[in-house]
């Protein structure tokens, strides 16, 4: 869901390999890795919400969701863009309740 290029500087970047790879092969937690369309993913490639959105509209709430598990999963921060962009997509989604386990 969350690449681990995008995963990098919010916190990867300190991880052990052993860690890195824990999180890029992440079955534990079914939000954690979406099977998709090779074009699509090179379409994403490590763009972040504010960059980059599932192109179907009624997906967005859901990949929005998702992405904000994993990446609280994970304990992986957000910059100022991407939390911005998370904020207004968000605000067009209805209200969901949430249940993360941290990874680490």
């Amino acid at each position: 869901m969350v690449p681990l290029g995008e995963a990098w500087d919010p916190g990867a970047a300190a991880w052990t390999p052993a860690e890195r790879q824990a999180y890029a092969n992440d079955l534990d937690d079914e939000r954690s890795l979406l099977a998709v369309h090779d074009s699509a993913n090179q379409s994403k490639a490590d763009r972040d919400p504010a960059q980059w959105m599932p192109p179907a509209k009624s997906a967005t709430c859901r990949y929005l969701k998702d992405w904000v598990i994993v990446k609280t999963r994970w304990t992986l921060t957000t910059d100022p863009a991407e939390h911005a962009a998370i904020e207004q997509i968000a605000a067009g989604c209805d209200d969901t309740e949430i249940t993360v386990t941290l990874a680490r």
